[in-house]
């Protein structure tokens, strides 16, 4: 929650990642129209969109700040959004499609959580449904020196942004800090997760009935390779 509270979500949609339009694309289609339930619905920057496309989007989320930002944009109002967490969502009903996006599953921080998320969405699915999860790979964390880094997201006249983080190889655990340097001063960012490797993944969804249908390296359905970065899971009855 220190991640996602009225700072953080008024700031949440400064960077989009770039790959928005290819996300709803992607989404859209194995809705087939819907309906659609988005597990960290978050500011609204897929479920807004993809209402756009004809497909009906509820919501979870566990951060009034962040719904507040999805309703105040337009169209933002008329989505069913309730809050709760996610790995146990307070809704009823079937899906087409229930998705879990942007490294998500990630920030619930047990394996048992993680597992719980699992069984609430397939529980949630229609007989024909999907379960949609993208997180990143984490090889590369362990090519990291003494387990830690600095990275410069972004740099230019106004503001320096640092991503700096400390690896737990053994917890699976990654703690981040996002710090924006400007004239303003300086904002801390906090992040979070429990990383979680492929493998890990459909074992979590074989103890939820589920089994892997499709799998991507990126939403243009790029092959998943040794060197992808991101994973894109598709699940299934």
């Amino acid at each position: 929650m220190d991640s996602f509270g009225a700072e953080g979500a008024a700031d949440y949609d400064d960077t989009m990642r770039g790959d928005e339009e290819q996300t709803v694309a992607f989404l859209a289609e194995l809705a087939g129209g819907g309906p659609a339930l988005e597990l960290a619905i978050g500011t609204g920057r897929i479920a807004l969109p993809l209402t756009a496309r004809g497909v009906r989007v509820d919501g979870v989320d566990l951060s009034p700040e962040m719904v507040a930002q999805l309703r105040g944009k337009p169209g933002g109002t008329n989505l069913r959004v309730v809050m709760g967490d996610i790995s146990d969502p307070p809704v009823e009903g079937e899906y087409s499609l229930v998705y879990l996006i942007f490294n998500t599953l990630f920030n619930l921080l047990t394996q048992d959580q993680q597992v719980r998320c699992f069984q609430s969405a397939a529980r949630h699915l229609s007989d024909d449904g999907v379960f949609v999860v993208e997180g990143f790979t984490p090889g590369y964390l362990h090519r990291l020196r003494d387990d830690q880094y600095v990275d410069a997201e972004r740099i230019d006249g106004a503001r320096v942004k640092l991503d700096v983080g400390r690896h737990d190889p053994v917890a699976q655990m990654l703690d981040e800090s996002h710090i924006h340097l400007s004239g303003q001063g300086v904002k801390l960012f906090p992040v979070v997760c429990r990383y979680v490797w492929p493998s890990e993944l459909d074992l979590m969804a074989r103890i939820a009935g589920l089994r892997l249908k499709e799998r991507w390296g990126g939403w243009q359905r790029e092959p998943f390779t040794a060197a992808s970065r991101n994973c894109i899971s598709v699940y299934a009855h």
